[in-house]
């Protein structure tokens, strides 16, 4: 309740006189003004980890101001239009949570910060192997391995969507409504509304924006099975609001078809300005980086941060691109916000979030959302020329802001994210030579969930998916950042599919194998150019084209990170599956990937007409079998790929388990 009270400030004209006690700003300066710390609490009943001892949670709002006026502020959308503060200032409040050593003379002095996944706390499941704990993390099973913790590390989070959910410790933050002159901003837009596919099926379908009136006459919705399928309309006794956030199909009860797309056109108001997120935490991660604090303002990671590390998991990551590109990674005062950052699973996305109406949550696939704004020229850090747009530029800015940069993708982000054309040129005809700031790795055979705990059960999809996690990469890496950006030693080479080792190809000439059960994909989410958001028309003249990478006679990967699982693997593993009944059957299933076990023998594949040998012929014995994983995990290690931790717990659990046995 308190936390509740404390937002609404931002939208009452006392908050000036509140904020004018404090003294004068300085001019063109954004900062945050006041922070007010609700708990600080010990973490996992005061366990220690490793040399930097017990943990202690700390949980509350900061409130920063924004100065219109200031250049580096000039590309929040509708900022000027946003109530100002007696100092001109535009106001917001952001959530925070830290994870920080007790002591702080046991840190390591340096921060790792975690952009959140639409108010989620993902860092523990995908780099700590975590199956439990979630936004609300209390206990040493919530963090995992608590790698991080016993390298001694502050964490951090804080909110920049304001229209993320807080249930159960989401985080978000408050953004002002932009008005015309006083008056509310109303513009038809358009809302893509499926159901079944990312989350549970519906019945009422939620709105991103309050209607701005119930008049069915000034709304459309129409329906179509998937993206390719001409749409029709829904008529209007088939349909209903039931509220100004929320309508449903007639009559009452009708659900829609799973995976079926609903577009619904209607008139919305009051934009929030979402670019203030962008700034939010720009100014919260320096304020943490740079300032000592003060009575109104505790700087809650204390004092001597050296270096700020920013990872972001799918959309996180995605926005994180968007943070470099848009100039944010340079505070007001000239300095850099993040030392390094490690973007997973976020292909050549950004985050439909600077824009009047934007919908952050959104995410682009050969499916769903697929004419959402997410992916724009400049794809790749290397500055290139544009044949399709007639523009050219980099992801980063070469203005001395741009952070050590290390962008990890799945085979998933290839097939549906345009992965490739991080290191290849916007048609596909050339690799690209990344700058030295930067490294792009592929995990091969994964899907974009990929984590510790999953199993192959095929959900939606027609094949069963992939459970192969690439944490023991992403841990490798991470550390490899902070050796980067802390001492300047270089992390390993990029490894990804390229022209000039014959490994990145188009979708249809992979190689895959035959394999009994399996259906293929041959091609991959297009992305195009298609003009206005709410009434796209994608033009086939303008057209990206992504690629992926060749496989082997297993159907698994040869280009990137392989593994030991891939290396010596059980399986094939892919990033592609499709739909299946009642889904719309045939699409790219999402962003899950597909596996296909071998045979145990070489009679039961030959009795299925598998071409692929069978685990029997490959490894010839357990021993065989813990030998070549042994040899893979070696190989891994030295290439500073895997840490010695992972390399024994991989071969621990190789030694533990015979896949040949019947």
């Amino acid at each position: 309740m308190a936390v509740a009270v404390f937002a609404r400030r931002l939208i009452v004209p006392t908050v000036a006189v509140l904020l004018a006690a404090l003294g004068p700003a300085p001019p063109v300066q954004a900062r945050i003004v006041v922070v007010r710390v609700d708990r600080t609490e010990p973490f996992a009943d005061g366990a220690s980890f490793g040399t930097a001892g017990a943990y202690e949670r700390v949980v509350g709002v900061a409130r920063g101001e924004v100065d219109p006026r200031d250049p580096a502020n000039a590309g929040i959308v509708n900022l000027d239009r946003a109530p100002r503060n007696v100092r001109g200032l535009v106001e917001y409040e952001t959530d925070f949570f830290l994870l920080r050593p007790t002591n702080p003379a046991k840190g390591n002095g340096k921060i790792v910060y975690e952009v959140n996944n639409r108010g989620r706390k993902l860092l523990f499941l995908y780099f700590m192997d975590a199956t439990t704990g979630g936004n609300d993390p209390r206990t040493a099973a919530d963090v995992g391995d608590g790698l991080l913790l016993r390298q001694g590390y502050t964490l951090a989070w804080s909110g920049w969507d304001p229209g993320a959910p807080r249930a159960a410790g989401g985080l978000a933050m408050e953004a002002p409504v932009a008005s015309a002159d006083g008056r509310p901003i109303v513009r038809t837009i358009r809302d893509e509304l499926v159901s079944g596919t990312r989350g549970q099926p519906v019945e009422v379908f939620r709105l991103s924006y309050e209607a701005a009136t119930l008049d069915q006459a000034a709304a459309r919705l129409t329906v179509r099975r998937n993206e390719a399928h001409p749409a029709s309309e829904v008529p209007a006794g088939e349909w209903a609001y039931v509220d100004a956030h929320s309508i449903r199909l007639l009559p009452a009860g009708t659900r829609p078809g799973p995976g079926t797309i609903y577009d619904f056109k209607y008139p919305a108001r009051d934009p929030a300005v979402l670019g203030l997120g962008l700034a939010a935490t720009r100014d919260f991660v320096a304020f943490l980086r740079y300032e000592p604090g003060g009575p109104a303002a505790p700087n809650p990671a204390g004092s001597g941060i050296r270096a700020v590390l920013a990872v972001g998991i799918s959309q996180s990551g995605r926005y994180l691109r968007d943070h470099i590109a848009q100039g944010f990674n340079r505070d007001e005062a000239g300095r850099r916000v993040f030392d390094g950052v490690l973007a997973h699973i976020s292909g050549v996305g950004r985050v439909f979030l600077n824009a009047e109406f934007g919908q952050p949550a959104r995410t682009n696939t050969q499916h769903e959302d697929h004419l959402v704004p997410e992916n724009e020229f400049p794809f790749s850090s290397a500055r290139l020329a544009d044949p399709v747009t007639g523009r050219s530029g980099a992801l980063l800015r070469g203005d001395g802001s741009d952070p050590r940069l290390i962008e990890v993708n799945t085979s998933t982000e290839y097939w549906q994210k345009g992965a490739s054309l991080l290191h290849t040129d916007p048609l596909g005809r050339r690799d690209a030579t990344l700058p030295a700031g930067v490294r792009a790795y592929l995990v091969a055979g994964t899907q974009h969930g990929g984590r510790a705990g999953l199993t192959a059960a095929p959900g939606p999809c027609a094949n069963p998916r992939n459970p192969h996690s690439p944490s023991p990469a992403l841990r490798a890496l991470r550390v490899a950042l902070d050796r980067w950006v802390s001492d300047g030693v270089e992390p390993p080479p990029s490894r990804v599919p390229s022209f000039a080792s014959r490994t990145l190809v188009p979708p249809d000439a992979t190689g895959f194998p035959p394999i009994p059960g399996v259906r293929r994909v041959l091609e991959v989410n297009r992305l195009s150019v298609f003009g206005d958001w709410v009434d796209p028309r994608p033009d086939p003249a303008k057209t990206y084209r992504p690629l992926v990478s060749r496989v082997d006679g297993d159907g698994n990967e040869v280009a990137g990170i392989r593994l030991p699982a891939i290396a010596v693997p059980l399986g094939t593993h892919t990033g592609w599956n499709v739909y299946r009944e009642p889904f719309p059957d045939g699409e790219l299933c999402d962003r899950d990937g597909t596996f296909a076990a071998f045979a145990r023998t070489r009679a039961e594949r030959l009795a299925t007409g598998d071409p692929r040998p069978s685990l029997e012929e490959r490894y010839g014995s357990h021993a065989g079998y813990v030998a070549r994983v042994d040899a893979a995990a070696a190989e891994l290690e030295r290439a500073r790929l895997l840490l010695p931790e992972d390399a024994e717990r991989i071969r621990a659990a190789a030694r533990r388990a015979d896949p040949l046995a019947p």
